[in-house]
């Protein structure tokens, strides 16, 4: 049985493991399901359809799986799914999705979620990101892994953040940001690329050439977008285990609809 305080309510139709810890006046509804070793601290508030993964630690006055802040809802069964191993800090708010987009808020692993951070509908979080203190996803934001979104900042609706980039102490965030990237800023600006990262997550010497080449083609050539593309696109096969890098930054680029930082 999940060791659930005296004190929180619990609704019979919730489905919680064996291991889960319920702290004191937390309120879990119909529909919530909770997967092995995860913790829920006090005065936490989560609702239903909402799904959380195994061995995460939600702090206190949390508010999950709540309706969308979209003035379009009207009730459809939209909901929450958060991965494994997530840190989620003091009065952070995550809503379900809309009927207008897949209907999913989508939370992956391990990510470090601080305090007071607002993760709207539909958004798409990845795995091992960190969003600092009240930084504000709009609806159907899509965050890769390894991001970092500095504090205080907010992303605009419909943005793209791809997998390792950066954006820097209260960013607004009004276009796509490419992978491998470092913003800031109002007007958002770009400022080199995250080295330091890729230095932590185990890049070669050779794989963080190739990132820096390709930043130089993109933001310090003077080449049209196009341009730069076709000739980031060239740089297939010149580095050992670098190809990968090289289509994560196309592929992206290809998608971008809101236009890039550049």
């Amino acid at each position: 049985m999940a060791s659930v305080h005296a004190t929180a309510i619990v609704d019979p139709a919730a489905e919680l493991a064996g291991s889960v810890i319920v702290g004191p006046y937390a309120v879990i509804g119909a529909g919530v399901t909770v997967g092995e070793g995860t913790s829920i601290g006090a005065h936490c508030v989560i609702e239903g359809p909402t799904t959380i993964g195994r061995d995460n630690r939600i702090f206190s006055h949390a508010a999950l799986g709540g309706a969308p802040q979209d003035m379009k809802y009207r009730g459809e069964p939209t909901q929450l799914v958060i991965g494994d191993r997530n840190t989620i800090r003091e009065f952070c708010t995550l809503n379900r999705g809309t009927a207008q987009d897949t209907g999913v808020t989508r939370v992956g692993d391990d990510n470090w979620i601080m305090a007071y951070v607002h993760i709207a509908h539909d958004v798409q979080l990845g795995h091992r990101t960190i969003l600092a203190n009240n930084a504000t996803l709009a609806g159907h934001v899509h965050v890769g892994d390894w991001v970092i979104v500095g504090g205080l900042s907010g992303v605009h609706q419909f943005c793209k953040i791809g997998a390792h980039a950066m954006t820097g102490f209260q960013s607004h965030v009004s276009q796509d940001v490419p992978p491998f990237m470092m913003v800031s800023g109002h007007p958002l600006a770009e400022h080199g690329f995250n080295v330091e990262g890729l230095r932590r997550r185990g890049f070669s010497r050779e794989r963080i050439a190739l990132v820096k080449q390709m930043h130089r083609l993109l933001y310090r050539s003077g080449l049209t977008l196009e341009q730069a593309r076709a000739a980031i696109a060239a740089l297939v096969g010149s580095v050992e285990g670098g190809d990968d890098d090289v289509r994560l930054l196309l592929d992206f680029l290809a998608a971008a609809k809101r236009g890039i930082v550049r």
